[in-house]
């Protein structure tokens, strides 16, 4: 069994067009990753996937995207029966408007089926019939449609717990039906586990989040849990007697700086009954993201100390960005050119930043006059202490002026 999740095709952010297709070369890293996947997979005879929610980066991908998703599960489809659970990102915010990825399920495609609920399914596989329950993004108001008489009135924390208490419940439903059949079991989940080290995804996310306990899905009843939502590869299990994998594949691509370290890849699966085995299979072409700290202060060449950090490092096809502490003398002194061609000469693919925090000794932390600066100004001035990355700074700000101009309008 193949597992993967995650893929956010439309992803752009540090991106420049591909003069072959058009479209943007991070576009096509997460492509290129699926195409890597797919051949792993095929080359292995695979009997059954399980895309555990996410294709896309928005709600509403362009049609090209969608092609493009489309021709690589077609690939996969034709070997073998293909689950795909809805995820956030594939989720209308109207109820009534349909996924990103149900026109499979609404143009009946041969050996694909869109998890859209909570439900066991009954597949056959070439070594034999197995058992998939699918536990889609939990949307509130579809979970909840029954109890709408009760959430009147109720705050968000309240609905928060009942919307928990609700998927905790379906998920033990699930487990009880499958327990019926001695065939394998997988459940498939597009949420958040409490306790699983987060990513990047909270960058990205759209909608409000819910988190399960780990025991709902923990259960003796499964051989594996096939999780996607959270970026970072992880076995929620690890080390545990009794219970069955709950693993999270991770992404197929970083997202940005906050991935840097990450290993990226999908898990193959041996599922049996009782006896199940994994491995996590790390892809080995995922795009570098590679921060350079240099201190420049109290140097007598402040541009050569910043190249000589840049040649310390294989910047090759990397996304690269740059963080210098300095002083007045030592800003002055530097020659911007030099460093960008210094990492164009190792072949970076781009610079995603440049950034500069200036040390100037009679400042305070935020200011030499915080009372004098605007609350804008001294947000700015908060984020360049905390040496965020200068596109995340614009990001920031675009945001709290929006909000800071609702405070005033409040007024």
């Amino acid at each position: 069994m193949l597992h993967f999740a995650d893929i956010h095709i439309g992803m752009e952010n540090y991106g420049r067009t591909d003069p072959n297709t058009g479209l943007s070369s991070r576009v096509m890293d997460f492509l290129h990753r699926m195409d890597d996947m797919i051949e792993f997979s095929l080359e292995r005879d695979v009997d059954l996937v399980i895309f555990a929610g996410d294709a896309f980066k928005t709600r509403n991908p362009n049609p090209t995207y969608q092609r493009e998703f489309a021709h690589r599960v077609l690939d996969l489809a034709a070997h073998c029966p293909v689950v795909m659970l809805v995820g956030n990102h594939d989720t209308p915010t109207n109820t009534q408007r349909a996924s990103s990825i149900e026109v499979f399920e609404t143009l009946r495609v041969p050996n694909v089926h869109v998890g859209m609920d909570y439900e066991v399914l009954q597949l056959e596989t070439k070594s034999g019939p197995v058992q998939v329950a699918t536990a889609p993004y939990p949307v509130r108001s579809r979970l909840l449609f029954e109890e709408r008489e009760r959430t009147s009135g109720l705050s968000i924390a309240q609905l928060d717990v009942m919307l928990q208490d609700k998927l905790h419940e379906e998920l033990d439903r699930m487990a009880q039906e499958v327990s019926k059949s001695d065939v394998p079991r997988v459940l498939t989940g597009h949420f958040t586990i409490h306790g699983a080290v987060l990513g990047s995804e909270r960058q990205v996310m759209l909608g409000r989040d819910v988190m399960a306990l780990l025991s709902s899905v923990a259960d003796e009843a499964w051989d594996y849990v096939a999780m996607g939502h959270i970026h970072k590869h992880q076995n929620m299990t690890l080390n545990t007697e009794g219970m069955p994998p709950v693993v999270y594949s991770g992404s197929l691509e970083r997202i940005d700086f906050g991935e840097e370290g990450d290993d990226k890849g999908f898990c193959w699966v041996e599922l049996e009954r009782d006896n199940t085995h994994w491995e996590f299979v790390e892809l080995k072409n995922v795009r570098p993201f590679v921060t350079l700290r240099v201190d420049t202060r109290k140097t007598d060449n402040p541009t050569e100390a910043v190249i000589n950090e840049i040649n310390r490092h294989d910047l090759q096809d990397a996304i690269v960005r740059i963080l210098i502490k300095s002083d007045p003398e030592s800003d002055s002194a530097l020659q911007a050119k030099a460093i960008e061609d210094a990492v164009i000469g190792q072949r970076a693919n781009i610079i995603a930043a440049i950034h500069r925090q200036v040390e100037r000794p009679e400042r305070t932390r935020l200011g030499t006059n915080p009372e004098g600066l605007t609350a804008m100004e001294l947000l700015e001035r908060y984020l360049n202490t905390r040496e965020v990355a200068a596109d995340q700074i614009d990001k920031l700000m675009d945001t709290a002026e929006d909000i800071f101009r609702q405070v005033d309008e409040s007024f």
